[in-house]
């Protein structure tokens, strides 16, 4: 044993060196798995420190490390006394440094094992330019202490080092612990140290996108607001397709990069278009600013406004002022297109700029442009009468959507539709091939009876409110279940807004599962009060969990109603 101890303490330099590795290993995947969270933050420190507070396992791995650094230290101490009471020149202690070096190995190598992972991944990473260089330097960043620490004890053993192996042993071990401690802390580092030269690279690739869309000579219609934007563009472009060339930001690409990269990829050799329809969605006062000075739009949109981003946002006065950005960008001449039905919207309308604005109701609002009369739900969609106040023509739409609020789309989409000179008798033909957005209120039936609504891009308390109207009117079936995971982003008003959908499902729906049991105790609260069954209710942690349990009691005939799925960044 001694004589195996002996060589152990010849060969500090290269096990140290190996520990150094083992440890890189753990840095390089901590590193990549925080860089994915990172990006799914919009790259914003403020909200990617968010998410780390609200992840026990981060805290927990966080936690370990100090005690681990703890233990180590407390080590070091004692061996500092234990070498106060040895004669000058007395040998390295061989079960000092034995308890050095396994002690240190089995710390490293237990948090590189027992490092926070992923069962499941949504939204993957995605290796753009920016994610590539804010990995790179992170990962310089985060290697560069056991980096030098291995290749020191590396040189040491090829030039046959003499020093102290127990010293050794244990600052490398400490500088690998650092490392693993830090790493979470290095991407905002990377991030700030990284801002120059993102910022050249945007302010490039928006000079680049501008030029392009002026080259198109497109006349930019620009839409905002908190909740049906998506919806509303793609029924546009489906009024103005019967007569115009038109291009969309396709998917959720509404923020001032995701516009640029859009017409830099997509339009940079198209030989010309009437029109671009952009979608607008501000995460800080002023990006819809900087998004309407990139496009330059002569018709704004504003659809709504709630307490969607307000965790972002701050206050409903700064959404309010991001989404208004829009329409104090247009022009004298240009023309404004608000949502009457929306109180807040209405008074953004009443400020009189510009000259030309145009109101849309589905409520009977005295000076509305166009009017929706004589609203009818059924389960194979909506139908109405539209009315042109302005020259009391009327014509019948009937479309193959659902919800109230879907309502309000095709009129904001018609009343552009109108000023553009398209008739009314031909946005009510087309009107009746309108299809839903990805993810926004799709009804599909399947071919055992099973009904399937699926609303589960992004969860609003109008959107959510208007998905379990269309829910209560599907009565074929014994059953009507709503997969939740309820609703994020919404600040201080999160609470109560998740209670308010608790209520709301409690009268739509006869069974609920809910995922994520951190989010789901305002809506257990709210159901709770309505008195529903709580046999009837589900809480999973996994959108794979809801599926069994759904699967094991779903029958023909049955809705489904899909209302989001937890999102990456709010999972345990």
């Amino acid at each position: 044993m001694q004589a195996l101890m002996q060589t152990l303490i010849n060969s500090a330099p290269l096990l140290i060196a190996v520990l150094c590795v083992i440890a890189a290993i753990g840095i390089v995947r901590r590193v990549y798995r925080l860089a994915r969270y990172f990006q799914l933050e919009g790259y914003e420190n403020k909200r990617y420190f968010g998410w780390m507070r609200r992840q026990k396992r981060e805290q927990r791995f966080v936690l370990g490390t100090v005690a681990a650094l703890l233990l180590m230290f407390i080590l070091f101490l004692g061996q500092s006394m234990l070498i106060g009471t040895l004669p000058p020149g007395s040998p390295p202690d061989t079960g000092t440094f034995g308890l050095f070096l396994f002690v240190g190995t089995g710390l490293i190598v237990l948090l590189v094992v027992l490092q926070p992972g992923d069962k499941q991944i949504k939204q993957a990473f995605k290796r753009t330019p920016r994610a590539t260089r804010l990995l790179y330097l992170s990962m310089v960043i985060s290697l560069s202490l056991p980096a030098y620490y291995g290749i020191m004890a590396i040189l040491n053993a090829l030039n046959g080092w003499k020093g102290d192996p127990i010293g050794q042993v244990y600052f490398g071990v400490m500088a690998c612990l650092i490392a693993l401690l830090i790493t979470a802390a290095v991407l905002p580092l990377s991030n700030i140290l990284l801002y120059p030269v993102e910022e050249s690279v945007r302010q490039k690739f928006m000079r680049l996108a501008k030029g392009h869309l002026k080259a198109t000579g497109a006349a930019v219609i620009c839409i905002t607001g908190s909740y049906g934007k998506t919806s509303t563009k793609h029924y546009l472009q489906h009024f103005l397709s019967t007569r115009f060339d038109s291009a969309m930001t396709p998917k959720s690409f509404n923020t001032l990069m995701g516009i640029s990269r859009y017409v830099n990829e997509s339009l940079a050799d198209d030989p010309r278009l009437d029109y671009f329809i952009a979608e607008a969605d501000a995460y800080f006062v002023g990006e819809n600013a900087s998004i309407c000075r990139l496009v330059e739009p002569t018709i704004g949109m504003i659809m709504s406004v709630g307490p969607m981003h307000l965790e972002r946002l701050g206050s409903m006065e700064n959404v309010i002022k991001a989404q208004y950005e829009i329409i104090e960008s247009l022009p004298p001449s240009g023309v404004g297109v608000f949502n009457g039905d929306d109180p807040l919207v209405w008074a953004m309308a009443e400020r009189g700029h510009p000259q030309t604005r145009l109101i849309v109701t589905r409520t009977g609002l005295t000076g509305a442009t166009l009017e929706a009369l004589n609203i009818q739900h059924t389960a194979e969609g909506v139908r109405f009468t539209a009315r042109d106040n302005r020259t009391g023509e009327t014509r019948d739409f009937a479309a193959p959507l659902y919800g109230e609020t879907n309502i309000t789309n095709i009129l904001m989409a018609a009343a552009v539709g109108l000023h553009l000179g398209i008739p009314l008798r031909d946005l009510a033909e087309r009107s009746a091939t309108l299809q839903p957005a990805e993810h926004r209120m799709v009804r599909r039936v399947f071919p055992d009876g099973t009904v399937v609504i699926d609303d589960a891009y992004s969860a609003n308390p109008v959107g959510t409110k208007a998905a379990l109207e269309v829910l209560k009117l599907h009565t074929q079936g014994k059953r009507r279940i709503v997969i939740s995971s309820g609703m994020f982003e919404l600040g201080e008003a999160s609470e109560s807004e998740n209670h308010k959908l608790g209520e709301n499902m409690a009268e739509s729906a006869t069974d609920v599962i809910l995922i994520g049991h951190k989010q789901a105790q305002p809506i257990c609260a709210g159901l709770s009060q309505k008195g529903f069954p709580p046999d009837r209710v589900h809480v999973v942690e996994s959108l794979e969990d809801a599926i069994n349990i759904y699967r094991g009691f779903i029958e023909s005939g049955d809705t489904l109603l899909m209302l989001t799925d937890l999102p990456d960044v709010y999972a345990a």
